[in-house]
C-alpha cells in the first residue's frame, strides 16, 4: 500500500509572502518588513483591511512558485506516494478559486481530487505532512515536517526540511531505512 504525503501551500509551495507584503505596503503607502506586517501592532481598520486584500478572488491566483524544485521534487515523489495538498483556505475564503487554478497550472501531474481546502489539518488523513505553521503539524496525527522559514527557526519539534532538496533528501534517507 502506498504512503500519502501532504503539502501545504503558502510558504512551502506558493511565496504568499512576498506579495502580501509588496500589497500590503503599496496599499498602506509604506515599506514595512513582512515581520512588521506580520507581527506587528496595527490599528483593528488595518488588520482588516489586509485580509480584504488577500481575501480578493485573484489575489492567489499569480503567486510565485516560492522553490524552483517543488514541481520537480513532487513529481518524483508523486511516482511512490500519493500526494495531497492540504491548504488552510479557511483562513482566506476568498480564496478557493485561485488556489485551485495556481496548483492545476504549476502542478499539472497532481490530481485535483487530492487538493484539501481545509482550516484545521487535522482532518487530513495522510502519512507525512509537509507544513511551514508548526501549530497545524501539532494538530496533524501522521509524522510532521516541519518546511524552514524564519518564523518557525526556533521550533525543534520536528523534523526539518530545507527547501525542496531538502524534501527530496527527507524522504530518500526514509526509502534508505527501510
Amino acid at each position: 500500500m502506498r504512503k500519502s504525503i501532504a503539502v501545504d501551500m503558502d510558504q512551502v509551495l506558493a511565496n504568499f509572502v512576498d506579495k502580501a507584503v509588496s500589497a500590503s505596503n503599496a496599499h498602506f503607502n509604506e515599506n514595512l518588513s513582512a515581520y512588521e506586517i506580520f507581527y506587528g501592532e496595527h490599528s483593528e481598520e488595518k488588520r482588516k483591511k489586509f485580509w480584504q486584500i488577500i481575501n480578493e478572488p485573484d489575489f492567489f491566483r499569480d503567486l510565485a512558485l516560492l522553490d524552483e524544485d517543488a514541481p520537480i521534487v513532487l513529481k518524483e515523489l508523486s511516482e511512490e506516494y500519493d500526494i495531497y495538498i492540504a491548504t488552510a483556505a479557511m483562513d482566506v475564503p476568498g480564496s478557493f478559486a485561485a488556489k485551485y487554478d495556481w496548483l492545476r497550472k504549476h502542478f499539472p501531474f497532481l490530481d485535483p481530487n487530492y487538493f484539501i481546502f481545509c482550516g484545521n489539518k487535522k482532518v487530513v488523513n495522510a502519512d507525512y505532512l509537509i507544513d511551514d505553521n508548526t501549530q497545524q503539524l501539532r494538530n496533524f496525527t501522521g509524522q510532521g515536517i516541519l518546511f524552514d522559514q524564519p518564523n518557525n527557526r526556533s521550533d525543534e519539534q520536528f523534523p526539518r526540511v530545507l527547501g525542496w532538496k531538502g524534501v527530496r533528501e527527507y524522504f530518500a534517507s526514509i526509502k534508505a531505512e527501510a
